[in-house]
């Protein structure tokens, strides 16, 4: 297969399991929780550069282990915007220490890597690392999809869950858990910085959309692969734009349209 259709693969992988993802963070109301995680990404993947090591290690040991610590300081698995607030802080701090850890004591030709991780860009994927992001994406969507009907009756009613005998708090530490290798996995195709908007914005857009969970998932996934792609598409035709920011706008773009969807039928629906 060709460089470029690896990349493409990678792409579409990382963005289903954006979407699929996105959709239980929307539901769930932890969009700042994967704000947080977006921080924590950029922290650990500089505090792996900083003592020499595969930026990857720190990327996704960062995002998974802060995500399930994350859990354990919250309620049922479920980090609350306090928990969220105090590591986000935190993380950062560290993150800015990393930084100047290798910024000072790594040639100045690496310093390109920071900024890497910080806007991402999925054209800088090598090979392997494309496959190794279908794999991960694979399997985060996989392993969401077969929990995805208990999550659900975890997310929407927590309590009747658990006198059903639903384990809400492992599921809640599964799906941060989840949540926290994607993030680790997208950053390396969108940023740090860039990142939410891929998971949340799709999102948002099938939330507003779709009558039923199924639905969503479906339309959430759809939406973050139509970013992905659209977003290469004008990349490639604007070689001034770069594929993390084209991307994300186009994701924004979406959910823009389906609020301006609803405040447009909202307004006839006062008229009439």
């Amino acid at each position: 297969m060709a460089f470029g259709s690896s990349l493409g693969l990678a792409g579409s992988f990382v963005a289903v399991a954006c979407g699929l993802v996105g959709y239980f963070l929307v539901l769930r109301a932890q969009v700042f929780a994967g704000d947080a995680l977006s921080h924590v990404a950029f922290t650990g993947a500089l505090g792996a550069a900083a003592m020499g090591v595969d930026a990857r290690i720190g990327l996704f040991g960062a995002s998974v282990l802060v995500a399930l610590g994350m859990g354990g300081l919250g309620d049922r698995a479920r980090a609350d915007d306090v928990t969220i607030g105090t590591v986000f802080a935190w993380i950062l701090g560290l993150g800015v220490l990393f930084l100047t850890i290798f910024t000072t004591n790594r040639s100045a030709g690496n310093g390109t890597a920071a900024v890497r991780v910080l806007f991402g860009s999925i054209l800088g994927l090598s090979r392997a690392d494309a496959w190794i992001a279908v794999g991960i994406a694979a399997g985060c969507a996989l392993l969401l999809l077969a929990v995805a009907r208990p999550l659900l009756f975890a997310s929407l009613d927590p309590e009747v869950a658990v006198a059903q005998g639903v384990p809400v708090a492992v599921l809640g530490f599964l799906f941060l858990g989840l949540m926290g290798a994607v993030a680790g996995e997208a950053t390396q195709a969108v940023g740090a910085l860039l990142l939410l908007g891929l998971v949340a914005a799709p999102a948002g857009a099938a939330h507003r959309l779709a009558r039923s969970p199924s639905a969503g998932l479906a339309l959430s996934a759809g939406f973050a692969l139509a970013a992905v792609w659209i977003g290469l598409a004008l990349s490639y035709s604007v070689s001034q734009l770069p594929p993390s920011t084209a991307i994300v706008s186009v994701a924004v773009a979406i959910y823009a349209a389906t609020w301006l969807g609803d405040a447009s039928r909202a307004a006839r629906a006062r008229t009439s």
